[in-house]
């Protein structure tokens, strides 16, 4: 029976989550089992990047240019990565050499409860038809590595459930919506917002600054500073809609007290800039919003695979959900 194509901006591909064998047989007519050579499985070097991406253009997601996809590959996010992530070459015949699947990986760091901690971004999973039995290989490939949490923050539902076959947990898919009000209390107050970036490097902290500048050149992203005096919080986010309205998409954020206290000034904001709502993940929230809002479920699940953090340690940042424009 044929498998399933799967295919996500994140990941696609042939899953067999129970062929995880390292050797494959094939059957004769006259009963006797041949063994067949394993295609070559190696890391994903720099020097790879452009024939990988070209790969995963003509038969993931054609909508991303190979070259914008290499370069989400190519971020320097505080990790000594390894690769970028790995790939199966066929190993006979015409096309020997050719890439016939991989899988993508995206390092990076950030501090989580003051402690830096390492991070790899599954992504870009894609084998063809002929080379299914092999996807396993290649995630077991990625997750051997030590010393990382991972993280796949868009995977299709037959990707999640690949990996939770490999211990990954899914996190909460809920979303909080805010509805965009006037708050002319808090602007008394002296609160307010700026999304100039001179200001913005003249008023962030130390370590919100560092996020702003490792993911500023994203085209697709905005950014601005919400807050009072020395109790700012970087909000990241993207123009989007809900229920056909304009709304805002908030894709991260830092000091989540000061981003969830301000939440009013914000709202604000969007409101004044077009967008009635204003989205984000419930699980990134540290309480509830003392806000008019509401909770929508059934978004597609992320899922991680950690033995020290939990679901709201996990960002969004440093990862291809910033990095390629999804």
């Amino acid at each position: 029976m044929e498998a399933e194509r799967v295919r996500s901006y994140g990941l696609g591909g042939e899953l067999t989550p129970v062929f995880p064998a390292f050797v494959l047989t094939s059957r004769r007519p006259h009963g006797l089992l041949l063994n067949m050579a394993l295609p070559k499985l190696e890391p994903i070097r720099d020097e790879d990047l452009p024939a990988f991406c070209a790969f995963l253009h003509a038969n993931l997601n054609p909508s991303h240019p190979a070259d914008v996809w290499a370069d989400a590959f190519r971020q320097d996010w505080g990790v000594d990565k390894p690769n970028n992530g790995f790939l199966i070459r066929e190993e006979s015949g015409p096309n020997a050499g050719n890439i016939v699947g991989g899988i993508g990986a995206i390092y990076g760091a950030y501090p989580v409860r003051g402690k830096l901690e390492q991070f790899c971004n599954i992504t870009s999973w894609m084998v063809l038809d002929a080379y299914r039995t092999q996807s396993m290989r290649l995630a077991m490939a990625v997750i051997s590595q030590p010393g990382f949490h991972y993280t796949d923050l868009s995977p299709t539902a037959v990707v999640e459930q690949s990996l939770k076959f490999l211990k990954f947990k899914p996190m909460n898919a809920a979303r909080t919506v805010l509805f965009n009000l006037p708050a002319p209390q808090q602007r008394l107050i002296g609160a307010g917002v700026t999304a100039d970036p001179v200001r913005l490097e003249a008023v962030l902290d130390a370590a919100s600054l560092k996020v702003y500048r490792d993911h500023k050149h994203f085209p697709w992203l905005r950014f601005l500073a919400v807050g009072k005096g020395k109790a700012r919080s970087l909000v990241i986010y993207k123009r989007a809609t809900l229920k056909n309205l304009p709304s805002a998409e908030i894709i991260g954020f830092t000091n989540p007290e000061v981003f969830l206290r301000y939440l009013p000034v914000l709202g604000c904001h969007f409101l004044l800039s077009g967008m009635v709502t204003t989205r984000v993940e419930s699980r990134l929230l540290p309480g509830k919003p003392a806000w008019p809002h509401t909770v929508l479920t059934g978004y597609r699940n992320r899922v991680f695979r950690s033995d020290t953090l939990g679901e709201a340690d996990i960002q969004n940042l440093y990862s291809e959900y910033v990095a390629l424009d999804l």
